[in-house]
């Protein structure tokens, strides 16, 4: 497993945190990132662009002049596409730009974004905020003594307010909750800045059989990308 330096946020050593190896320790795969984050990109579209067809714009209902006998081209409307102020030719129309994506897709993107994130040692895990109040002025301090310069993502817990609190006014820094941790997230921070509690663990590659040895013991072969361990399954009578 790979093995991180646990950080204080004075940027003091206070240990050593074993990262899961299925999570920041694999071959990150590009391809899947890329397609994952586009359909991340493509799913932020509002998809509202509207134009307006020959049936639509106001006006036109009459025939222009009569059809022969003027010298001039046969019209059937002014509202035609090719008469100014008419109607748009296959125009856009409200659409839904989201791509249906694998869950399998999204979490083996997730987990390649953090392993090429921690293999470039751009992860910081430090114990815990110790933030009594919110203070920018001491967020701002925490991120100099880490050594984090450029873009930051900061990982906290639904108990964190005094931190989110404290970066939100950093313009370099994005707060994430942690089940709201995404590929393109990590991928677009120089850093990504974890919190002993909120450290990604227990999330197995592919939802494979469990050995024979797993499955006399009764435990699950299944798990959470954010739990660090699966219950038991309850013995049925």
């Amino acid at each position: 497993m790979p093995t991180i330096a646990l950080r204080t946020p004075s940027g003091a050593e206070a240990g050593s945190l074993e990262l899961d190896a299925a999570v920041f320790g694999i071959e990150p795969n590009v391809p899947v990132m890329h397609q994952v984050v586009t359909a991340q990109l493509a799913a932020r579209r509002a998809g509202t662009q509207s134009t307006k067809t020959r049936a639509e714009v106001r006006g036109g209902g009459a025939k222009p002049w009569k059809q022969k006998g003027t010298g001039r081209a046969r019209q059937g409307s002014i509202r035609a596409p090719h008469w100014r102020g008419g109607g748009v030719a296959l125009g856009p129309k409200p659409r839904s730009y989201k791509q249906r994506t694998p869950k399998k897709m999204v979490s083996l993107a997730l987990r390649s974004a953090l392993s090429d994130r921690a293999s470039e040692e751009k992860v910081i895990v430090i114990d815990g905020w110790a933030f009594e109040a919110p203070s920018t002025k001491q967020a701002k301090g925490a991120l100099d003594a880490l050594g984090v310069s450029g873009k930051a993502l900061v990982v906290v817990g639904p108990d964190d307010d005094a931190a989110v609190k404290s970066f939100r006014n950093l313009v370099d820094v994005h707060i994430l909750q942690v089940r709201e941790l995404n590929a393109y997230d990590i991928l677009v921070a120089d850093w990504v800045i974890f919190t002993k509690d909120t450290v990604p663990a227990g999330m197995r590659p592919t939802a494979t059989a469990a050995p024979a040895a797993a499955e006399a013991d009764g435990s699950a072969s299944g798990g959470s990308l954010f739990s660090r361990s699966a219950e038991p399954a309850e013995e049925e009578e």
